[in-house]
């Protein structure tokens, strides 16, 4: 039995479900006049003041198949014949046969009222109210609500109670509804005549609601919850304005461009509500090169607002003094900055323009309305998360009516809805600026793969438009006229994933600039990024991107024809031989940088002369409709062309890769389009399903008549030798001009593998674009320049080394190292 709600109620009767009384208590009597015998196995109706049968029964029992209880005031027929007006509180109960019968209480209303009669009186109002009342706690749960409101949307109370508004209606115009109650609980400001719209489940059509809310407070101060009160408004003028707000949600905030949002907005609003309507935007939009703040003003006004659209009934615009992007420019007393400064919309019904007024200080706007015949204006602010972004004006010239405060509402209405669009476009040109500032300056300007490769590259983002994606790649020169060549795909798109590619770029040159091996090099990098991840997750004031992707990292040597590649969880390299053949090397996985997980490994890799090294990110391969071993598959025909300059091979690879996959997109036979899959006329206006990176390097590999090289004794002659070699060499070359310089180089780096160094020791001179001088041990000690103090005999080699070269430096070898020195030569040498 359920008496919640009931109150100091006296217990009168209990009703079967057919409607006949079951019990009859003392009390019963005293309050009709009528004993049980004359009352209890007769229909309830029986009792009521009513004449005729009454429909009781049937009322109990849609009653019982609600099983809900039920507050209600009656009049009951006394037994000497007048009539007592009661509030009753019926509680459904189960019967043993599962019928529902009911426990009626009552309290009269008659007299003097008692508390109780008072509260239950009120209760019964509310309850039959045919106003929708509903309540709702902090957590904007609904904790009560009357017969209306439950009758509005045809959910059952008992899935009302305790949920959300998103959790029994999802989708968007509940989340619209609960962001105002959400405000309402937060500001304490009411809401009154919030328009919205939705299908209520077992209805067919939709239906308009008008709603008001106001927050409830304790007797401290401190919010309960709030009380939502909505009416049925179907078919009025709420509705026709749901119409305008339904349109305006479908035709404002297409894109995320803010001149087109401002426009959408302009074009809805005519000739629906207004004959002219502007949108004009202040600073904190920025749509010019210039800030309004640096324009100069005139005597009379100044630049507060730029045109953002600009819509009118007449296609010439004749009422509009500022075109499309120019610095609109008011009066200091106008509506136009009171509204910005206020944050309040300016309703005037009738304008004046009697001498007096603003319009002195503006004769141009003066002139204007005059010729136009603009009688009536609306200016409402334009703001969203806290920021005034500019006004919306509405202006009714050949439409006679005045503005209505109703006009008004739809007009803060659309104002409201097209700020989040505004807003929304504002937010997102600014990160996007951002992010492409950001990306430019990382990405390579300019790739050169030096005497060792011919290179040539392309990059797709995700978003052709926006242009900012995770994908980076880089050519990097390394000593002994090798290159780097490195593809790498970082989390993420937008201004994060721009951040990160360029803090890996960066990372992945400093440690190219150590000269380290790529599985060495992958290794110090995968330390570095759970390095930074973990100093950034310790700081519990900003929330961090994650930081991490793949790579690809690769070193070829055009002397010994020899690519040595490594990879971390990127997708493997594709080796094209001279003659088409397009082979994709089995290399060890390895695990995506940031993971910390496993060590990384190296393959090396003998490649003829002209053989093309493909490095791309998974972007190129990957799609909905197919896997990777697909995507290689076609990577592999699209690759395997001859005789074909480096620079259109790359183009034709991306355009066959982002075209409809077989099978894919033929409406013939029922196949869906990939969104990311392109045709070559389309590359630049279709998006892809990820960014899209793709480096081609052709191999050079250098002669006999570029590379000289001389196994040396662990001999102190050795050192007369070398120079001797170094000498003729250059003499061949036609060098000579250097051999002077390039034999002190040559001595002092041969004499310190000897002193210092262990095992055989070779010379090698590398002839391209410089001359580089290598001198190679067995030890693994690099080499450190010290400056040796002013009166010291010995230390200086090096200090003279790296004052004669313009570069210097050593590496690591599987079997030693390699100290080198490298010498400009001018062009034409």
């Amino acid at each position: 039995m359920d008496r919640s709600g009931v109150g100091p109620f006296v217990v009168v009767c209990v009703i079967r479900a057919d409607g006949t009384v079951a019990g009859w208590t003392k009390a019963a009597e005293d309050m009709v006049g009528r004993s049980a015998g004359d009352v209890v196995g007769r229909p309830a109706g029986r009792l009521l003041m009513s004449a005729g049968d009454s429909p009781a029964p049937e009322t109990w029992s849609a009653r019982a198949r609600e099983r809900e209880p039920w507050t209600g005031m009656i009049e009951v027929r006394h037994g000497e014949g007048h009539g007592v007006r009661m509030i009753f509180h019926a509680s459904p109960m189960s019967a043993e046969d599962g019928r529902t019968d009911w426990f009626l209480s009552a309290a009269e209303l008659s007299g003097t009222p008692s508390p109780a009669a008072e509260a239950a009186t009120q209760a019964a109002v509310l309850a039959r109210s045919p106003i929708g009342l509903s309540l709702w706690d902090r957590d904007l749960r609904c904790v009560w609500l009357n017969g209306a409101a439950e009758r509005q949307d045809t959910t059952p109370l008992r899935h009302r109670i305790g949920r959300r508004v998103t959790d029994t209606h999802p989708g968007g115009e509940a989340e619209a509804v609960e962001a105002v109650m959400g405000g309402v609980l937060d500001s304490g400001t009411p809401v009154v005549d919030h328009a919205y719209q939705w299908i209520a489940p077992g209805r067919p059509e939709q239906r308009a609601y008008s709603c008001s809310y106001f927050r409830l407070d304790g007797e401290d101060g401190r919010p309960l919850g709030l009380c939502a009160m909505s009416v049925d408004v179907s078919g009025s003028w709420a509705r026709e304005r749901l119409a305008v707000l339904s349109e305006a949600g479908t035709r404002i905030g297409t894109t995320l461009d803010v001149i087109n949002t401002a426009q959408e907005l302009a074009d809805v609003a005519v000739p629906l509500l207004a004959d002219y309507v502007t949108v004009d935007l202040a600073d904190s939009v920025p749509l010019g090169n210039e800030p309004l703040g640096r324009l100069a003003s005139t005597a009379r006004s100044i630049p507060v607002f730029r045109r953002a659209g600009v819509a009118s009934i007449h296609p010439a615009l004749p009422e509009s003094l500022w075109p499309v992007g120019e610095a609109v420019f008011v009066p200091p007393s106008s509506p136009f900055t009171h509204v910005l400064a206020s944050r309040r919309s300016h309703f005037e019904p009738v304008l004046d323009t009697s001498p007096g007024t603003w319009l002195d200080h503006d004769p141009d706007r003066a002139r204007a309305i005059a010729a136009t015949g603009m009688h009536s204006l609306i200016i409402v602010p334009l703001q969203a998360r806290g920021t005034v972004l500019g006004v919306a004006v509405f202006v009714r010239t050949e439409n006679l009516a005045a503005f209505t405060r109703d006009d008004l509402l739809l007009a803060e209405d659309l104002g409201a809805r097209a700020s989040l669009s505004l807003d929304n476009a504002r937010r997102y040109t600014r990160e996007r600026t951002a992010a492409l500032a950001l990306q430019r300056s990382l990405l390579p300007h300019y790739l050169s793969g030096g005497s060792a490769v011919e290179i040539a590259s392309r990059y797709l983002p995700t978003d052709m438009r926006e242009g900012v994606g995770g994908d980076w790649f880089d050519v990097i020169p390394l000593p002994g006229a090798r290159v780097a060549l490195v593809v790498g795909d970082v989390v993420g798109h937008g201004i994060a994933a721009a951040a990160t590619m360029g803090q890996l770029r960066t990372a992945v040159r400093t440690l190219a600039d150590m000269d380290l091996p790529p599985d060495e090099l992958l290794a110090h990098l995968d330390e570095l990024v759970v390095h930074l991840t973990e100093g950034d997750a310790g700081n519990q004031n900003f929330t961090t991107p994650v930081m991490g992707g793949t790579c690809v990292y690769a070193v070829y040597d055009p002397v010994d024809r020899c690519c040595t590649v490594a990879r971390a969880g990127h997708p493997p390299p594709a080796i094209v031989s001279p003659d088409g053949r397009v082979t994709f090397p089995d290399l060890p996985p390895g695990t995506p940088i940031g993971l910390g997980l496993a060590p990384f490994e190296s393959v090396e890799l003998e490649l003829e002369p002209g053989s093309v090294i493909a490095l791309y990110s998974d972007g190129l391969v990957e799609s909905r409709e197919a896997d990777i071993d697909a995507g290689l598959e076609r990577l592999r025909t699209a690759l395997s062309r001859t005789g074909t300059p480096l620079e259109d091979l790359c183009t034709e690879v991306v355009a066959a890769m982002t075209a409809p996959a077989p099978g894919v997109g033929d409406t013939a036979s029922g196949g869906a389009t990939s969104a990311g899959a392109t045709s070559r006329r389309a590359l630049t206006t279709a998006p892809s399903e990820d960014d899209v990176a793709l480096l081609l390097a052709r191999t050079r590999a250098f002669g006999p008549d570029q590379v000289a090289s001389w196994d040396l004794t662990r001999d102190p002659t050795s050192v007369a030798d070398a120079r001797s070699y170094a000498a003729g060499r250059l003499a061949s070359w036609g060098l000579e001009h250097l051999a002077g310089t390039v034999e002190l180089v040559v001595s002092e780096l041969v004499t310190n593998a000897l002193r210092h160094g262990a095992g055989p020791v070779r010379l090698r001179l590398i002839r391209h674009s410089s001359l580089v001088c290598e001198v190679s041990d067995a030890d693994h000690s690099t080499p450190r320049l010290r400056r040796p103090r002013a009166l010291a005999e010995g230390g200086w080699g090096l200090l003279l080394v790296s004052s004669l070269a313009d570069r210097w430096g050593s590496r690591l070898t599987a079997d030693g190292k390699i100290v080198w020195a490298e010498l400009e030569l001018p062009p034409g040498s």
